[in-house]
C-alpha cells in the first residue's frame, strides 16, 4: 500500500507533462511551432537558368515603349490565381536602350534617356504571361512623367517592396487580395548611404487589376528609437497552415551582417498591424520591440539585409531552409557568395552554413566593383524539386563615387540574373 501513492503522482506528473507537450505544440499557443522531425538540406549542385535571364534581358532592352523596365534590384515575384507572374523591383530604370559600343567603346548596350539624364524610380511592378514573358511594367505618376507604383511617403523617403502573397482579403473570404510588403526608408546619413530604415508598411492589390487600393503600416519607427537596431519586416513570407511567417532583418551601421528576425500572422491579416505577433526567443507577442533575432549577426551566423525562406523536403516535415550572402565567409564573400542554412521551425534553431555558391557576374573592365547580392526563391517552372533562385547584379565601387554612369554604360551591371538549385539531404 505504501506504493500506492507513488504510483498515482507518478501517473499524474506523466498526465501533466502530456498535457504540457501537447499545449506547447498547438499552433495558437505561446510555444513554438515544432516539426516531428525533419531532415536538414543543403546546397548539392547549381546551374545558371540561362532562359530566365534571357527573358529579363529582352524585355530590357526592347524600345517599344521608353517607360517600362530596363533594370533594377530588389528582385522579388508571386503567382497570381490566373497563372501569370507579378514581379516587384526596388530601384528601377526606364528610359531607352543603345546598341553597342557604349560611349566608352565597350561592346554593351548602354541606357539613355529622351529629356536629360535616366534616373532611379524607387520601384516597379513587372507582370509576366502564364509562360513567363513579361509584358507589362506598373508605375506610378504620370504617362509623361512615371515614378514609383507605391508612391514616396510624404515627408521625404521611399517605398522598396519586398514579399509578397496572395490571401483572402480577410480570413475565410472567397475573394483574393495581393498583399505586399514594403520596407519604408528616409534619407540617410553616415553609414546609411541606401536610407536610414523606418519602418514595415502592407500594401494591398486588387486581383486581376492589380491597382492599389491602400498602404497601412504594420511596424512603425515606435518599435526602437534607434535605426541600427529597427527591423524591416518582408524579406520572406512563408505560409505554413494558417499562419504567414514573416522574416525580417535590422540594419546595424558597424557590422557587415545583419540579424535575422521572425514575425507571424494569420493568414488574411497582412495588413492588420493588431494581428502581428513576434517572436522574442521563447513566446509570440505583439510588442514589436522584444524580438528576439533567430539568426545572430557575426562569425558564421550572420545574415545579408535581404534573404529568403522555403520549405523543402519531402512529407509533411519538410525543412525550413534560408539562402543569405555568406557574410561569415570573409572576406567579399557577402557580395560574392550564396550559402544556406537550414530549421526543422521557422524560429530554428538554425544549422549551417551548408554549401556555397558563387554565381557568375558579368565581365566588366572593373570586376572587383561588380557584386552579387539579394538571393530570392521565386515559384519557378520547375517541376522537380529544384529551386529557382534570383541574384541581383551592381557596381559598388570605391567611396564616393556614383555607380550611374557604370550601370548605365552597361546595363547588364544593374540586372538579375537566374540559378537553378538542387538540395539534397544534409549530414546530421
Amino acid at each position: 500500500m505504501s506504493r500506492a501513492p507513488h504510483r498515482r503522482t507518478t501517473a499524474l506528473a506523466a498526465l501533466l507533462l502530456a498535457v504540457a507537450a501537447l499545449l506547447w505544440a498547438l499552433p495558437g499557443s505561446g510555444g513554438p511551432r515544432r516539426a516531428a522531425g525533419c531532415t536538414g538540406r543543403r546546397i548539392a549542385s547549381w546551374s545558371v537558368d540561362s532562359r530566365q535571364t534571357a527573358a529579363f534581358t529582352r524585355y530590357g532592352n526592347d524600345n517599344t515603349r521608353t517607360d517600362d523596365w530596363t533594370g533594377g534590384d530588389g528582385t522579388h515575384s508571386v503567382r497570381l490565381p490566373d497563372g501569370r507572374t507579378l514581379w516587384l523591383f526596388s530601384d528601377t530604370f526606364l528610359d531607352r536602350i543603345q546598341p553597342p559600343p557604349n560611349p566608352q567603346g565597350r561592346h554593351s548596350r548602354w541606357r539613355t534617356a529622351d529629356h536629360g539624364t535616366p534616373y532611379l524610380r524607387h520601384n516597379s511592378l513587372v507582370v509576366t504571361s502564364r509562360s513567363g514573358r513579361p509584358e507589362r511594367t506598373l508605375t506610378g505618376g504620370t504617362p509623361t512623367a512615371p515614378g514609383p507604383y507605391f508612391p514616396d511617403p510624404p515627408g521625404g523617403g521611399w517605398r522598396w517592396p519586398v514579399q509578397a502573397r496572395v490571401e483572402p482579403r480577410t480570413p475565410g473570404a472567397a475573394e483574393r487580395v495581393v498583399r505586399v510588403l514594403l520596407w519604408r526608408r528616409t534619407p540617410g546619413t553616415g553609414p546609411w548611404i541606401f536610407g536610414m530604415p523606418y519602418g514595415t508598411e502592407v500594401a494591398t492589390l486588387s486581383l486581376p487589376g492589380l491597382h492599389l487600393e491602400r498602404i497601412d503600416e504594420t511596424v512603425g519607427p515606435d518599435a526602437t528609437a534607434d535605426p541600427g537596431r529597427r527591423v524591416l519586416y518582408g524579406a520572406a513570407a512563408v505560409r505554413a497552415g494558417r499562419w504567414t511567417y514573416v522574416y525580417g532583418a535590422d540594419d546595424p551601421p558597424s557590422v557587415p551582417a545583419s540579424r535575422a528576425y521572425l514575425a507571424r500572422v494569420p493568414v488574411g491579416r497582412l495588413a492588420d498591424r493588431g494581428s502581428w505577433r513576434f517572436w522574442d526567443g521563447t513566446h509570440w507577442q505583439p510588442r514589436a520591440g522584444r524580438a528576439a533575432p533567430v539568426l545572430r549577426d557575426g562569425g558564421r551566423r550572420g545574415v545579408g539585409s535581404a534573404f529568403t525562406v522555403v520549405r523543402d523536403g519531402g512529407g509533411s516535415s519538410r525543412a525550413w531552409v534560408l539562402f543569405t550572402m555568406d557574410t561569415g565567409g570573409g572576406g567579399t564573400a557577402g557580395m560574392r557568395t550564396l550559402t544556406s542554412y537550414w530549421a526543422c521551425a521557422p524560429e530554428g534553431p538554425w544549422h549551417g552554413p551548408n554549401g556555397r555558391i558563387t554565381p557568375p557576374r558579368p565581365p566588366a573592365p572593373d570586376p572587383q566593383y561588380v557584386v552579387a547580392y539579394n538571393p530570392q526563391a521565386h515559384p519557378g517552372p520547375t517541376t522537380d524539386g529544384t529551386l529557382q533562385l534570383s541574384y541581383d547584379i551592381n557596381w559598388l565601387g570605391p567611396p564616393g563615387v556614383p555607380a550611374d554612369p557604370h550601370v548605365n554604360g552597361d546595363v547588364d551591371l544593374y540586372r538579375p540574373r537566374f540559378l537553378l538549385v538542387t538540395m539534397a539531404d544534409a549530414a546530421p
